[in-house]
């Protein structure tokens, strides 16, 4: 993570704190000594939007979608209880 700016500071600079986010990284920002939010830039708020999808899509781009998993019953042990 880049830099920590509060509001006021970050309201103040503005230019500075967008000049930072896209030379250095996300820049946080914090309210009463509390982290509220990031500033990105461009390029790293798409490549976060490029992740999105669900999990159903996952498994099936999953290199072992179609694979047959089925456990095998005679490998089985009995357990005392």
């Amino acid at each position: 993570m880049g830099m920590t700016w509060q509001i006021q500071d970050a309201k103040n600079k503005l230019s500075e704190v967008i000049e930072h986010a896209v030379n250095e990284g996300p820049q946080e920002i914090t309210r009463h000594g509390k982290k509220t939010a990031v500033l990105l830039s461009m390029k790293q708020y798409m490549k976060l939007q490029r992740r999105k999808g669900s999990i159903s899509d996952f498994f099936r781009n999953s290199p072992l979608a179609g694979i047959d998993l089925e456990r095998k019953k005679d490998l089985s042990r009995q357990v005392d209880l």
